[in-house]
């Protein structure tokens, strides 16, 4: 496509697909569009393994990452005492939890050590990140063949910006309001990605519709050509060229991945997606204490109720929903009904869209085939 996106990353097709499944990622880029790996959750090492196979398995194709990193990774950075954060965490919540799980037959004492020994991990996760893993994870990083690199959460530290220069790698940034992306614009950032409300995982309020022309005609007033990638809602070629015709340059999509057949989502869950309807999310801070879109379930619907919790700040409340969360997961693949019903994941609102299991390549090329139908069904609309 004639496409400043697709000139700037080397792709045949706008279309960038956020997933933190390996395999999604590879398909993606070889169909066409770019696969972009989540890898926050990555330690160095494991970010390493992750990006080699992709390497082995995009038929030289690009691809990008997206990662979390704090402003400052200079250093050591500040150390956190482990025994300290957990003791942070209140027994009221912890009771919160237990309840939920053994009004849903899921026996809370019995998995008591598990959720334990997750919260730990979890921690420990926290405290390499802030104690210099950022700035290991960034050398990995640029250690690939890496078409882009974004990050998800505010202003990408300078190191960024200035790897990204030396190795010619784009850097992109997530943002929720028209003042977040002129921020983002005037920091430095090469492509700016519009995320509307109805996305899965952290999202803002303004919805697709209104905060992708918000942005474009923003950057336009003052002159500015920083791409624009529309993300939010997005599951359909159609969508796509709505998005596009407002004056985004291509898409962000994230949900529409986890119901294909190489996503590594909970078999559960996916289940879940395929019958669900847009109504079936709910945007609520009781997962990481931040709003983000989830599917609704038991679980999340106790901490809706009146007589529920306020959810800690971030990361607390991480630390007191992930744990159960995980555990649910693992014990919905086996027989226990309470745990299937409970399981939940993040997903936005084009989850009503997502009907039916395709591959992740069937997935670009119905973007590709319904984008042309939209632009076909739109041309006819004018006089000749």
């Amino acid at each position: 496509m004639n496409n400043r996106i697709c000139d700037l990353l080397g792709i045949e097709f706008p279309l960038l697909a956020f997933s933190h499944c390996r395999d999604v990622v590879a398909a993606v880029s070889r169909a066409g569009g770019m696969g972009v790996f989540g890898g926050v959750n990555c330690s160095p090492e494991m970010l390493e393994e992750e990006l080699s196979w992709i390497d082995a398995h995009v038929d030289g194709k690009p691809y990008g990452l997206d990662i979390i990193v704090p402003n400052k990774v200079e250093g050591k950075g500040e150390q956190l005492d482990q025994n300290a954060v957990l003791a942070m965490i209140p027994e009221e919540m912890k009771r919160f939890t237990d309840a939920i799980l053994q009004r849903h037959g899921v026996d809370a004492g019995r998995i008591a050590e598990d959720i334990d020994a997750i919260r730990r991990e979890q921690v420990a996760f926290t405290d390499n990140l802030r104690g210099g893993t950022a700035a290991a994870i960034l050398e990995v990083a640029f250690r690939h063949p890496i078409g882009l690199v974004a990050n998800a959460l505010g202003i990408p530290p300078q190191v960024m910006l200035d790897l990204g220069k030396k190795h010619d790698v784009p850097v992109a940034a997530l943002i929720g309001t028209k003042e977040h992306a002129m921020t983002q614009v005037a920091a430095g950032v090469d492509i700016i990605i519009a995320v509307g409300g109805e996305a899965g995982g952290h999202t803002g309020e303004i919805s697709t519709m209104v905060l992708i022309p918000e942005v474009c005609n923003a950057l336009a007033a003052i002159d500015d050509e920083t791409p624009v990638l529309a993300a939010g809602g997005i599951a359909t070629g159609a969508q796509m060229a709505a998005a596009m015709a407002m004056g985004a340059s291509g898409v962000w999509c994230g949900s529409v991945w986890l119901t294909t057949v190489e996503a590594e989502t909970n078999p559960v869950v996916k289940e879940k997606m395929l019958a669900a309807t847009s109504r079936d999310t709910v945007r609520a801070r009781s997962r990481t204490g931040k709003p983000s879109r989830q599917l609704r379930s038991p679980w999340t619907d106790a901490w809706e109720a009146d007589n529920a919790p306020t959810p800690l700040p971030m990361p607390l409340q991480s630390l007191v929903a992930e744990p159960p969360l995980r555990m649910i997961d693992k014990l919905s693949q086996g027989d226990n009904q309470g745990a299937k019903d409970l399981a939940t994941y993040w997903v936005g609102q084009g989850v009503g869209l997502m009907n039916e299991q395709m591959t992740a390549g069937q997935v670009v090329q119905g973007f590709k085939e319904d984008f042309l139908t939209a632009f076909e069904r739109l041309s006819a609309n004018l006089d000749e």
